[in-house]
């Protein structure tokens, strides 16, 4: 499967993928309805694409106007295939990546507030709801207006108890599901 940028100042740019099947790469139909979703919300935002793989989703938001994105992963492999698509797409300056486990960054001290961040974890291990829990205790990463977007397998969903982020809008495509979460 190819990826590319399908929207933006890099549409049409073609996306490296992360080597070997660590990775699940964001379909074109899911990023298209997820962006249309957030439609103008996107100019001027900041993102943290925590569970980020080939960068795909924060590189869609720098294409749509995103003001900066936050990469994080665990792995070498992944924050190398970033480097490159990012510097593919001339988006070096509006970027940080950081190499290093997701749920220990959530439960640390905010360094700044993003507008979006978006959980798309190693799916069945329920990674997304852990992260969304730290999220919840250290709502200091969101801003007041903030979303968190869960990407995972419709089979993994099941409602949870959270004090500060309620459910808003849930979208399936095919075996990929979007749950969007805002403050209460």
């Amino acid at each position: 499967m190819s990826l590319r940028v399908i929207s933006g100042s890099a549409k049409g740019r073609k996306l490296r993928s992360v080597p070997g099947d660590t990775t699940r790469p964001v379909m074109d139909r899911v990023k298209e309805s997820l962006f249309n979703i957030l439609a103008g919300d996107v100019q001027d935002s900041n993102w943290w694409d925590l569970f980020a793989g080939t960068g795909a989703i924060g590189i869609e938001a720098l294409s749509r106007g995103a003001a900066f994105v936050k990469f994080s992963d665990l792995n070498r492999a992944p924050i190398e295939t970033i480097k490159e698509n990012l510097e593919h797409c001339q988006f070096v300056e509006k970027a940080e990546i950081k190499r290093g486990d997701a749920l220990t960054m959530l439960a640390g001290k905010a360094s700044q507030q993003f507008e979006y961040i978006y959980i798309a974890p190693p799916q069945y291990k329920k990674m997304w709801m852990e992260a969304l829990k730290l999220l919840d205790d250290n709502m200091e990463w969101l801003t007041k207006d903030g979303t968190v977007i869960a990407q995972i397998d419709p089979k993994e969903y099941e409602d949870f108890e959270l004090n500060n982020l309620v459910v808003g809008e849930q979208r399936k495509y095919g075996n990929t599901m979007l749950v969007f979460y805002d403050r209460k």
